[in-house]
């Protein structure tokens, strides 16, 4: 069988991200509304739902990067659907059903975790894990690389966001 032919693997991998002085409590809420990931996520300029019902598997939303120079035709987009929402773990998990950003398969779980022995007097760190197909113009360490900035910057956003919340 020529080297070509031979059926590629899936990628996986993880990413996480630590929130000093948010409590998991804090952050949880903000990861589970699903809908509302453009607050959080550095590319995302919208984000709403298409399908479902908030809260339960089977809700489905559209994200969207913001168009580049004005130019609807380089809007990257993808419709992402809720598999499983899990309050007690602080953990949901979802896949990728349609998009323009190269993705044959794609399914991530989410997790919110304490630090320092569960009680979260520290904080608190979210992990991102993905089982996948390869991305079309994709290297996987690139793709790690992408995902793991994304998170750090999405870390550092509900940080501010709690804080401000605690203080404010």
């Amino acid at each position: 069988m020529a080297e070509d032919q031979i059926p590629k693997s899936k990628w996986e991998g993880k990413a996480s991200a630590d929130l000093e002085g948010s409590s998991a409590e804090q952050v949880w809420p903000l990861l589970a509304d699903f809908c509302s990931l453009h607050k959080w996520f550095p590319d995302i300029a919208t984000c709403y739902q298409v399908d479902g019902v908030p809260g339960q598997p089977g809700l489905i939303r559209y994200c969207a990067r913001a168009p580049i120079d004005n130019d609807e035709s380089t809007i990257k987009w993808a419709k992402e659907k809720l598999l499983s929402l899990d309050p007690i773990q602080r953990c949901l998990s979802y896949e990728i059903i349609e998009s323009n950003l190269g993705f044959k398969s794609y399914v991530a779980i989410m997790q919110v975790v304490p630090i320092n022995g569960g009680d979260g007097s520290i904080g608190c760190k979210i992990e991102w894990s993905f089982v996948c197909d390869p991305i079309e113009g994709w290297g996987l360490n690139d793709f790690r690389s992408y995902l793991d900035s994304s998170l750090r910057l999405m870390a550092e956003k509900m940080m501010e966001h709690t804080l401000l919340s605690t203080t404010g």
